[in-house]
This record gives structure tokens, C-alpha cells and sequence, in this order.
């Protein structure tokens, strides 16, 4: 990684996040901190590595079948609300 000094915002942000994540092991902070860089700099390349990371995170903290649940639920309630207009 480039000096701190070097780093933009986003470089920043997402500077901190990742240390949350990895070097702290605090998963929560590590949450926080990526869903707080989204949506502040949405378009910004370290947005999509916050989201890789959040998706990273989900993977090792909840179990893939509540994961697959939870996917199924959500496109059921999209598809529900969508016939339903």
C-alpha cells in the first residue's frame, strides 16, 4: 500500500477499514467503517473494494445456508411486490 500521505479520502477511509478488519480483527468496526466509505464515495474504486470486503466478511460470519436463505427471501419479496403493482 502507498504512504499514508500519498492516500486520497477514499484511500483513507478505506486505509482504516482495512486495518480494522485485518490488523484490529474488529469485524463490526471493519462494517462500519466500508458501509461509511460506500456511501460517501459510491463510485469510487475503494467503494468497490469496501464491497468485496463487507461480502468477505459475510462469508466467514454467517453461515451459508442463513446466507441462502436470506437470498432466496429477498428475491421472493421483490418479486412478491413486483406482481403485486
Amino acid at each position: 500500500m502507498r504512504e499514508q500521505s500519498d492516500l486520497t479520502g477514499s484511500g483513507r477511509a478505506y486505509a482504516a477499514a482495512y486495518a480494522a478488519h485485518y490488523s484490529e480483527r474488529n469485524l463490526a468496526a471493519a462494517l462500519q467503517l466500508y458501509s461509511e466509505l460506500i456511501a460517501s464515495r459510491p463510485n469510487a474504486p475503494e467503494a468497490a473494494y469496501s464491497r468485496a470486503q463487507i461480502q468477505n466478511i459475510v462469508n466467514v460470519v454467517v453461515p451459508e445456508q442463513e446466507r441462502l436463505d436470506a437470498q432466496i427471501g429477498l428475491a421472493l419479496a421483490r418479486l412478491g411486490s413486483r406482481s403485486s403493482t
